[in-house]
């Protein structure tokens, strides 16, 4: 289905087609509508999905056939990376529709803090917020939420295991009662489903690829000693200069230092990024990463979720996440929009029992490969410490595939033909502020 078919405002279909994007996405298909018919939404959809555009264009829709001069529309969102990026494309989106928007979150310095009261005190039709921050400005009479009409909660999932349940039913306080409620989640635990009931009306429920992988990720499975996966991981970036874009997530601040320091040792163009970041220093190495001047990015869970970073070949997780959904979000990053890419993980003793989880999360049973044989013996899967067989699988890391394991079929690299808005208005789209702003009151 084409958005002109889904009778979305002359001015958002001027600015979509100026991104060069055609069809919707399947999300983008079913969230629209219901949206557009002012119905309470309940939707669960992966990144890389296209979900943002699914609230954002109806409700810049709204606005451009309903101008306001007050704050109509609220985006609550766990990080200020995703706070950033929404922002962004509502400025691509809205170029042509005359609407302001503003982002509201932590992290940064003083200036930064006034200039979000500014923009708040000065009156925005759209504000994109973290829960802490945005409470902030709302005890400090910054912000007045009585015009308010939608209600989004982007990632409602990471928000709760970030413990900001209290700070959204606090947020919600301040709202009229009258309001559209949209969720949106990649998972749907009990505590979304508690959630939703606390918050939405009768809810459309929407399900696209429940906390599953992309079938375009080829994921592949290593089994390895602590002391094998710094240089696999010089081995796989070494023998592959093909993959350009390399993202390597670590559990920890101190693992992403010692990762850098390993790779730059080697003459690696490498940068580092984690959650103590200033968001200047954030944007500049996602900006090098982007440009590819930097050819490996290693992170925290902070890029897992919320940033959209085009055309990465190859995701290494150094480290099992935690919590077998960030499985799916780090992997997630790669093979957006229907392209192709590669996840390789990197599995030790200790984090053997996560990956049986994510197993059973994606109902998947994955091949757990042995490190390459130069590395020594590998541990068998199953057990807590050390010991196990000595490995013998080859080295065979092949471009494309899609989830190549012992059931899967691999594939071969192509490119979608036909674009579709899975994020990203920033930096591909029309981007421009409008003459007249909104009153906060």
């Amino acid at each position: 289905m084409t958005f002109k078919e889904l009778g979305l405002h002359d001015g958002l279909i001027e600015a979509i087609s100026y991104m060069n994007f055609v069809e919707a996405t399947p999300i983008q298909e079913q969230a629209i509508p219901a949206i557009m018919n002012r119905k309470d939404v309940l939707a669960c959809a992966q990144t890389g999905t296209g979900k943002t555009a699914a609230f954002l264009l109806p409700i810049l829709d709204e606005l451009a056939e309903n101008p306001s001069q007050h704050t109509t529309t609220l985006i609550v969102v766990p990080t200020r990376e995703l706070a950033v990026q929404i922002n962004q494309e509502i400025q691509g989106f809205s170029y042509f529709i005359g609407v302001h928007s503003a982002a509201v979150y932590g992290g940064g310095d003083g200036r930064e803090w006034d200039q979000q009261k500014e923009a708040l005190t000065n009156g925005t039709h759209v504000i994109v917020a973290t829960p802490g921050k945005l409470i902030s400005h709302l005890q400090q009479g910054h912000v007045k939420f009585g015009h308010v009409r939608h209600l989004i909660l982007d990632e409602a999932d990471r928000m709760l295991d970030m413990g900001f349940h209290d700070d959204i039913m606090k947020i919600v306080s301040f709202l009229p009662e009258k309001r559209q409620n949209l969720l949106f989640s990649a998972t749907f635990p009990p505590k979304i489903r508690k959630l939703a009931r606390e918050l939405l009306n009768e809810p459309e429920e929407i399900s696209i690829a429940i906390a599953k992988p992309s079938e375009n990720v080829e994921q592949r499975i290593y089994r390895v000693f602590d002391e094998q996966k710094s240089p696999l991981l010089r081995k796989i970036i070494r023998e592959h200069p093909e993959y350009e874009s390399i993202l390597v997530f670590s559990s920890t601040k101190k693992k992403v230092n010692s990762i850098i320091r390993s790779l730059r040792h080697k003459d690696y163009q490498v940068d580092g990024i984690s959650s103590d970041f200033e968001q200047s220093e954030r944007e500049a190495v996602l900006s090098r990463f982007r440009s590819r001047r930097t050819r490996v990015l290693v992170a925290t869970d902070v890029l897992s979720r919320g940033i959209d970073i085009k055309d990465i070949d190859l995701v290494v997780n150094y480290d099992v996440p935690s919590d077998a959904a960030d499985y799916v979000h780090r992997i997630g990053r790669t093979a957006r929009a229907k392209t192709e890419g590669i996840a390789i993980t990197l599995v030790n003793p200790a984090d053997m029992y996560r990956f049986d989880e994510i197993d059973r999360l994606i109902e998947r049973n994955l091949e757990k490969h042995p490190a390459p044989e130069e590395f020594g013996e590998s541990p068998t899967w199953g057990k807590s410490s050390g010991g196990g067989s000595r490995g013998r699988g080859r080295n065979n890391w092949r471009r494309g595939g899609a989830g190549n394991n012992r059931n899967g079929k691999g594939g071969g690299r192509h490119r979608n033909q036909r674009r579709k808005v899975s994020g990203g208005g920033s930096g591909n789209g029309p981007k421009g502020q409008s003459q007249d702003r909104p009153k906060n009151d």
